[in-house]
């Protein structure tokens, strides 16, 4: 399965008996899965079907969803008010004669307020049937449309986060292979704050003072550390290579590397050892940046 982006663009048009409609999707980085739909008044009925879409084929992002729908061909009845219709015939049935005998004109019907009505006329269920699942199928496109945008973002996110864990494991060798790190020059260094201390003053335990710095030696050594980073760095290579909805768990293991590179910048005693720390911790920052924008 492919890596995801989560944000993208996807417009998808379609229609159905004299009705034209689109929706747009737009999408955004979000915690979770966010569904804001924007509908005409009147097809709210079809929500439940879109958020059961959305969530099949979504799983992080803020989107918002519009559909807009237009009418090719407009159709007007007209209503007859039949009580009030009633009522007018048997009013000019009792006047008429001492009023108006003259016959009653339709022209005269229209203009009585409230006995006719125009307005559009209602689609049968079945095409409103037929009109609803045609909008849903447009917007299955439209989610089509932008997942394929998400992914082809995604792929090239993979490929910046594949190089940044590159500079991670070489930061992590350099690190190693620093002189600083190899056994004796640590032994060679601590020897020598020893004799310092013993040369200041006579009256310390030797033996305490040896093992005291063998102890420190011990507490700044930071083999398991890049041990740590390394295995980190196999675990998020392992992930891109899955896909999928990988987001929250490479973010956990950039929250990993940067705490592996703290302790490495806490225990470091060398310049050149600090200085790649603060480089590693550079590349991190980036590492986790990018992530954020994974579904």
């Amino acid at each position: 399965m492919a890596l995801r982006s989560m944000t993208g663009f996807a417009r998808s048009e379609g229609e159905s008996g004299r009705y034209r409609f689109a929706w747009e999707l737009r999408a955004v980085n979000g915690k979770g899965l966010d569904l804001r739909l924007r509908l005409p008044p009147g097809l709210e009925r079809l929500e439940a079907g879109l958020r059961r879409l959305a969530g099949a084929a979504l799983a992080r992002g803020n989107v918002q969803a519009g559909l807009t729908v237009g009418v090719a061909e407009n159709r007007i009845e007209a209503v007859v008010n039949r009580d009030a219709l009633d009522a007018v015939l048997a009013l000019k049935a009792e006047l008429g004669a001492s009023v108006d005998p003259a016959p009653l004109r339709f022209d005269s019907l229209l203009g009585i307020r409230g006995l006719i009505d125009f307005r559009e006329a209602e689609d049968e269920p079945e095409m409103l049937a037929d009109r609803d699942a045609a909008m849903l199928d447009a917007f299955q496109a439209a989610l089509d449309g932008l997942n394929g945008m998400r992914e082809r973002e995604g792929t090239a996110l993979a490929t910046v986060l594949a190089g940044q864990l590159d500079q991670i494991a070489a930061l992590a060798d350099r690190i190693e292979a620093d002189p600083s790190r190899q056994p004796a020059e640590i032994v060679r260094r601590i020897a020598g704050q020893v004799a310092q201390l013993m040369e200041a003053n006579s009256a310390l335990d030797q033996e305490r003072l040896h093992a005291e710095a063998a102890l420190l030696a011990t507490r700044a050594d930071i083999r398991e550390e890049l041990d740590r980073l390394r295995a980190h760095c196999a675990a998020a290579r392992e992930l891109l290579a899955a896909g999928g909805p990988v987001g929250r768990k490479l973010d956990f293991l950039a929250q990993e590397f940067n705490r592996e590179s703290n302790t490495i910048c806490s225990k470091s005693n060398a310049v050149a050892v600090t200085s790649a720390g603060i480089e590693l911790k550079v590349v991190i920052d980036q590492f986790r940046e990018q992530v954020q924008n994974l579904e």
